[in-house]
């Protein structure tokens, strides 16, 4: 079993950043893909960006160059960086795992088996 914390929620203005931060504990050797998802109020939940355990990426267009997903494999943490927020990307960020890789299908699909909490991202 795997559980997944978020952390780094927070409100910014337009055109700034944040750093979400996902810590990943139990078996987590055996977690091959991660991803980022969001889901705004009133909106369906978006696969935002994932990795492969091979440093295989997938972005959703509305996030590429300005997102970069990424893993320190030493601190079992998975990261999210984001550059130039825009209202747009206000929602709940969920952190997802799962044993098999498919960066870019488990991003569209979120067939993903084990889930964080969330943490909230508000930009105005």
């Amino acid at each position: 079993h795997v559980q997944l914390v978020e952390s780094g929620r927070g409100s910014v203005q337009g055109g700034g950043s944040l750093r979400l931060s996902c810590a990943a504990s139990g078996s987590t050797y055996s977690m091959n893909c991660m991803g980022w998802f969001r889901q705004a109020p009133g909106k369906e939940r978006e696969g935002v960006a994932a990795i492969d355990s091979d440093g295989s990426t997938s972005y959703t267009d509305s996030v590429k160059g300005r997102f970069t997903i990424s893993k320190d494999y030493a601190k079992n943490t998975l990261y999210l960086q984001m550059n130039g927020l825009k209202p747009e990307d206000t929602g709940m960020y969920y952190c997802a795992a799962d044993r098999f890789r498919g960066s870019r299908y488990r991003r569209v699909s979120g067939d993903f088996e084990y889930w964080g909490q969330g943490t909230q991202v508000t930009v105005s």
